[in-house]
């Protein structure tokens, strides 16, 4: 059995890291070439998807004592979920959303996490199956983000000069 700061940790950690992801997503696709632009609300649909899973899974490894392969299964997906964020600095050379608490807050977290279920005794080995469903649940967050939220159109139009 492990503390609930273990299992509801994972939730509070999701909310520091999408918090960040949530304020520049908007402003830093608006500034990349060849990048869709995502708007805020499309931005605070994807989330809360997302979120609505890490509460689940959270609430899941509460319930267990850390033993649901569910909490498990997500925790290790949001550790790995970090290295996105720093290769995808690499890639743009810069600054992207969320890789200032991906190293700071999700991949310190999600070790720790780790390290207390071990000591706890309630480690299931890690499934490779069940990261299979990190592109799943993102996929998805972003699928149902686009169908929901209405697209901006630049209405401005230019009007011909009359000679």
């Amino acid at each position: 059995m492990v503390s609930k700061k273990v299992t509801w940790g994972l939730l509070v950690a999701w909310l520091a890291h999408d918090a960040e992801e949530f304020a520049t997503t908007s402003w830093w696709t608006r500034r990349q070439a060849g990048v869709p632009t995502v708007t805020p609300a499309r931005s605070a649909v994807a989330i809360g998807v997302v979120g609505a899973v890490m509460a689940a899974a959270a609430a899941d490894g509460a319930r267990t004592g850390g033993r649901s392969r569910f909490f498990q299964a997500a925790l290790t997906g949001f550790g790995l979920h970090s290295i996105t964020h720093v290769a995808g600095s690499v890639v743009f050379r810069g600054y992207t959303p969320g890789v200032l608490t991906a190293p700071t807050v999700v991949a310190p977290f999600a070790l720790w996490a780790r390290r207390r279920l071990r000591r706890a005794g309630v480690a299931a080995p890690t499934d490779p199956r069940a990261l299979l469903w990190f592109p799943v649940v993102v996929g998805a967050a972003h699928a149902i983000a686009h169908f929901t939220t209405p697209v901006r159109q630049n209405t401005t139009r230019i009007r011909p000069s009359r000679p």
